[in-house]
């Protein structure tokens, strides 16, 4: 082995190593909308509105469904590494309520201690034949009706059986 081929096979084996270590290099993404502290510092009850809500905290992530006085602000950043599934790292869930008026009553942040449910990874039973797939593309042969012929297909007798 030559010198130049050692150094060819040497560059080569570092490229791959470093491909390989980046995949392995976390992707963080952040959903909702998370809000920060001093987002929250600026927000006080008896005294800021709903608009002033929207300004200082923008659009909530959803309403109460039975209550619009009840904006709920959710954001969560994950964390994926290659092929795993994706981990929360952080959530925050801070509830504003407004009285009748519009006016800020409250605003809570949510205890985030959370259950995790892993995804149920199964299949659904389905009636019929579990076919391979040679069978589904063997199946068809012979299954055509000889007395029909491509020339057929576009006769203008106006005969349509």
């Amino acid at each position: 082995m030559t010198k130049q081929n050692m150094k060819r096979k040497l560059i080569l084996s570092a490229a791959a190593a470093l491909l390989l270590t980046s995949a392995c290099t976390p992707t963080i993404s952040q959903r909702g909308n998370k809000l920060e502290d001093y987002q929250l510092q600026g927000v006080v009850a008896g005294v800021h509105t709903r608009t002033d809500v929207l300004r200082i905290l923008g659009s909530p992530t959803t309403q109460a469904p039975f209550d619009e006085n009840i904006w709920y602000y959710i954001g969560q950043e994950t964390e994926k590494r290659g092929i795993l599934d994706p981990e929360v790292t952080d959530e925050r869930i801070v509830v504003v309520a407004f009285n009748d008026e519009g006016v800020v009553e409250q605003i809570e942040e949510v205890d985030s201690d959370r259950i995790n449910i892993p995804l149920a990874r199964s299949k659904t039973a389905t009636h019929g034949n579990d076919l391979t797939v040679m069978q589904q593309l063997l199946g068809n042969l012979g299954r055509f009706n000889p007395q029909t012929s491509s020339g057929d297909l576009g006769s203008s007798s106006g005969d349509n059986r």
